[in-house]
């Protein structure tokens, strides 16, 4: 098979589109010939080294987390699936024409959902409900801050929040607070404008995808016993803060969430804007972009 092969950590460009070994399934597994896959910060921290400590990459390595395809091959006591179905899912490697996974972490793709949405819906849909549901506990009625709420994870979260009935106030970049509204929010703040953040209340809740400066100042607006939920760890200043509840968290696999959002999203009641779609041997090119900021999901197809 080709795929993306990396062979140091480092920049986007050593990034290649290469030979490599195809893989094989084993119990429990399915081998799926990806179509898409979807670039994510975890990628390109991977890729440079950042995510070194956690998410080591075997060199020659291959990157990726999402992927959309179609099963080629089942694995020893596969059930549920055949050959030839669309699925979609999280798994490893998925820069790369062939990729192995758990049969029991993945989903068949909806009727109606293509395999580039499908493919950019997977680790977001589960970031975001695992951080309103699972680390910012947020229930019906509650007021909870949610930062980057414009962004992919972000417009997933704030989706989980609208079905728990959560009122979410959107913190991000004053460019954006017309755009949270839009999404739901009841109010927005923005996370550079102090005062903004001084006036707000206290809330039940924050659920963070920014982290930084603003998690340390947005801790101190979480009621005691109230609950800290984030993605990118708790704030430094977290132990100033005892009466508050801090959980940070990493997704696991939800297959049933990535059905739910893809319907969500096929139905017209989430929309998670796709940047662009590019092909796979361009993954240095879409690194570049996604690195740098300001883009939707980036997919790249095989």
């Amino acid at each position: 098979m080709k795929a993306v092969l990396l062979h140091e950590y480092g920049k986007p460009s050593l990034l290649k589109w290469e030979d490599a070994e195809d893989p094989k399934p084993g119990k429990g597994e399915i081998l799926v010939r990806v179509q898409a896959a979807s670039v994510n910060p975890v990628d390109f921290k991977r890729r440079s080294g950042a995510a070194a400590e956690k998410f080591p990459v075997q060199f020659p390595g291959i990157l990726g987390r999402d992927f959309a395809g179609v099963i080629r091959e089942l694995g020893e006591g596969v059930e549920n699936f055949a050959v030839g179905d669309r699925v979609f899912g999280m798994a490893w490697e998925t820069y790369a024409e062939l990729c192995v996974v758990k049969a029991d972490v993945i989903a068949k793709i909806p009727e109606g959902v293509d395999i580039t949405t499908a493919a950019a819906i997977p680790l977001v849909a589960a970031t975001g409900d695992q951080l309103i549901r699972d680390a910012a506990k947020a229930q019906k009625g509650d007021a909870i801050v949610l930062t980057g709420m414009t962004g992919s994870v972000g417009r997933c979260a704030a989706f989980t929040a609208k079905e728990l009935e959560v009122k979410v106030i959107g913190g991000v970049r004053k460019k954006s607070l017309d755009e949270a509204r839009a999404l739901g929010a009841v109010d927005a703040i923005d996370l550079e404008d102090d005062k903004s953040i001084a006036l707000l209340g206290f809330v039940d809740a924050v659920a963070d995808t920014v982290g930084g400066a603003a998690g340390t100042k947005l801790i101190g607006k979480v009621k005691a016993g109230g609950n800290y939920g984030s993605i990118v760890g708790v704030p430094k200043n977290a132990s100033l803060h005892p009466t508050v509840n801090t959980c940070a968290i990493m997704a696991h696999p939800a297959p049933e969430t990535y059905v739910h959002f893809a319907e969500a999203i096929r139905d017209g009641k989430l929309s998670l804007p796709i940047e662009r779609v590019m092909p796979m041997t361009d993954a240095a090119e879409a690194h570049a972009m996604a690195e740098k900021g300001g883009v939707g999901k980036i997919v790249l197809t095989a």
